[in-house]
Parts: C-alpha cells; sequence; structure tokens
C-alpha cells in the first residue's frame, strides 16, 4: 500500500507538471471530447475516480471492467487491471470501445489508437472546477450530457449549502492532512487543500512547501507537527496504514497536541479523502462536521 500512495504521490506531481484545461459547460468551462455515436458500449475504467464519475452518471451499465482498486460502487466489475501499470494486452481482451484512465505511463494510450480504441486520459484534478470538467467530459463521451450536466449541479449546490453552513470564528482553526503515516500531507495548493479551504480552515503544513518543490505534497516532521500545533487532525490513512486516534496519540510527544488533548482527530475514509469524483460532496461534508463540533 506504500507503493500505491508513493504512485499516487507521483501522478499528482506529473498532472501538476501538465497542461491540463480546466472545464465546464457549467462553469463557464469549454468541452474538448467527442461523444462516441450512442455511446460506447463496451467501457474499461483503469481509474478509481473515472469507475465513480461513469456509474454516478448512469453508465455504469455500459462498463465491462474496471482496475483493481476500483472498490465503489459495490457493483463495479472489479478486475485484476493495473492503474499505475496499465497493461495494454490486458485490457484490449476486454475488447473495449473506450478505454478511460487517469495515468499512461507513455504506450498505453498510442498502442489504445493503434488497436483502434477510444481512449479518454484524465489526471489527477488539480483544482475542484477540473473535477467538474471530468464528469461532464465523460457525460459527453458516453452520451449521458442530461445526467453528467445534473451531477455537476447537485454536487455544486451540496458543496455550497455546506461551505455556507461553516461556524464562523474570529481565528480560524488550523489543520493537518495525514496522508501515511510517514507524515507525506498535503498544503492548500492541492485539490485536497481547496476542498479544506471551503470550511475556512488554515493549512499547519503550508510552511513546508513554501516554495512548491514538493508539488504540494511534502513530507514533514513529527518535531514541525508538534511546532504547528494544529487543532484538528484529520486522518487519511485509516485503512493503507490503520492509523486511528488511539495510535496518534500513541506517538511520541503527540499527546501534547491540541487536536490530540481534545479528542479533535478525525478518521477519514482513505478513499473519499483521496479521490476526486463525487464523492468530494461528502469529504467536505466530513470536514464541515469536524469544524462545526469544536467548540
Amino acid at each position: 500500500m506504500r507503493k500505491v500512495i508513493l504512485l499516487v504521490l507521483a501522478a499528482l506531481a506529473l498532472a501538476a507538471c501538465g497542461d491540463t484545461q480546466p472545464s465546464t459547460a457549467i462553469s463557464g468551462i469549454p468541452s474538448t471530447t467527442e461523444s462516441v455515436p450512442d455511446g460506447p458500449g463496451r467501457i474499461v475504467a483503469i481509474s478509481t475516480v473515472a469507475t465513480e464519475m461513469l456509474f454516478a452518471i448512469g453508465a455504469g451499465d455500459q462498463v465491462v471492467a474496471v482496475d483493481s482498486l476500483s472498490t465503489f460502487p459495490a457493483d463495479a466489475p472489479v478486475t485484476d487491471l493495473s492503474g499505475f501499470e496499465p497493461n495494454l494486452e490486458a485490457i484490449l481482451g476486454f475488447q473495449p470501445d473506450l478505454v478511460v484512465l487517469s495515468y499512461d505511463p507513455g504506450d498505453v494510450v498510442a498502442g489504445l489508437e493503434a488497436a483502434g480504441v477510444e481512449s479518454l486520459l484524465q489526471e489527477a484534478s488539480m483544482t475542484i472546477v477540473d473535477t467538474y470538467a471530468q464528469i461532464l467530459a465523460l457525460g459527453e463521451i458516453t452520451s449521458r450530457v442530461a445526467e453528467a450536466t445534473a451531477l455537476v449541479g447537485t454536487m455544486q449546490a451540496e458543496m455550497a449549502d455546506l461551505a455556507a453552513s461553516v461556524t464562523q470564528r474570529d481565528e480560524p482553526l488550523s489543520y493537518y492532512h495525514e496522508l501515511d503515516d510517514t507524515l507525506y500531507t498535503v498544503t492548500s495548493a492541492t485539490f485536497i487543500g481547496e476542498v479544506y479551504a471551503l470550511a475556512g480552515l488554515v493549512n499547519a503544513a503550508d510552511p513546508a512547501d513554501a516554495d512548491g518543490s514538493s508539488w504540494g505534497y511534502p513530507q514533514v516532521s513529527a518535531e514541525y507537527l508538534l511546532d504547528a500545533d494544529p487543532d484538528i487532525i484529520f486522518l487519511a490513512d485509516t485503512k493503507c496504514c490503520g492509523q486511528t486516534a488511539a495510535t496518534i496519540a500513541e506517538r511520541p510527544g503527540w499527546g501534547t497536541l491540541t487536536a490530540v488533548s481534545t479528542d479533535r482527530i478525525v478518521e477519514l475514509d482513505d478513499d473519499v479523502a483521496s479521490r476526486w469524483g463525487p464523492r468530494i460532496v461528502d469529504f467536505l461534508r466530513a470536514i464541515v462536521d469536524a469544524v462545526n463540533s469544536v467548540g
């Protein structure tokens, strides 16, 4: 699982370097895909986020295979396909007419094109707007435009309502978001950081990557966190690394942290907290609930 986390960080860094084009038919974002006539009948998704998006817009019946980590929704046709090390021959074995992926090591998209198979590469979202754009692009290419547009509209409304429900404070609360138990985290410059900002939180890790050399995903030290003393700690490593409020409290010196001594440790679902798909609404809801529970 540690390898997966590092691969995700690498993919996010690559996406940050790329020329991503934010989107939308709903917020002034242009669309750049062309739909397959009547929609593709056999879709292979080797992206956990694409899988969630496809099912959320009602294209699940068209999906014949998804990668090994696409465990949501429960009825997704999980296979042993890898999203981090895509195997062209294995993908073609499912006879797809559309392949959606979030990472291409350099030859998969070209191989699919040579085989006459349509592909859609959607790299990691750098902003919430990018997420809406990807949903709309999938709606276009699967002939589910109305469904995708409705989903984006609902997400936008729910995100706005949640942001508006945050308790106003004289001084904003600070937070630390833990990606894994080696203390990789995120800054405000990331997609995840943008979600936290909607809840009015200040990121305690921002100074750790002030120059952006870690692409918003720095590894901090225990000493750094003890000095920063965040008001709330969010754990996005409960599945990958078995971290809980109890394990955090047992770390040397961590019992003195404000977040620990006041029981402000939030155990997140790793998948919800790391995927830029429809469940970002659930992610924001968990954050807002935690913020509003602080007296």
